[in-house]
């Protein structure tokens, strides 16, 4: 069985980016740390990463290509100390969500071990455009 790429689909022309972007996002969908998505009426939307232990310094929120990144990395643990039980993970971690057009980070905020990452979707500027027609010269008709 071929496998056919949008990219490669003649009526979904550029949408190779889309195309990678969905790779992007399926791969690294481990479970940590958890996360809650709400809607927030009538056009935003709220990411919650629970990063108990992690502070401030400790995270990196970013965009890229129409990605909202986080990044979590704490410093390294002091080697005096001697656990008995281990169950907290201090591990680094990266976390993805892919971004549809005109959707936008407003703010973040850190909250008794959550991270809240608030976003909107802001209105496209013109939904329907009209594209002229231009003439090239000496081509007349009639």
């Amino acid at each position: 069985m071929t496998k056919i790429s949008l990219g490669a689909h003649p009526y979904l022309l550029g949408f190779d980016q889309l195309e990678r972007l969905v790779e992007r996002a399926s791969k690294g969908a481990e479970g940590y740390p958890p996360y809650n998505i709400e809607h927030l009426p009538p056009d935003a939307f709220r990411i919650t990463l629970a990063v108990a232990g992690f502070a401030e310094d400790d995270l990196a929120i970013t965009t890229e290509d129409r990605q909202l990144v986080i990044r979590g990395r704490q410093p390294e643990p002091d080697d005096a100390r001697v656990y008995l039980h281990r169950g907290i993970a201090a591990r680094a971690f990266q976390r993805s969500f892919v971004l549809a057009d005109g959707v936008e980070v407003t703010s973040a905020a850190m909250e008794n071990g959550l991270l809240h990452i608030d976003l909107r979707r802001v209105n496209p500027q013109q939904v329907v455009k009209t594209i002229p027609i231009s003439r090239k010269q000496g081509d007349h008709h009639g």
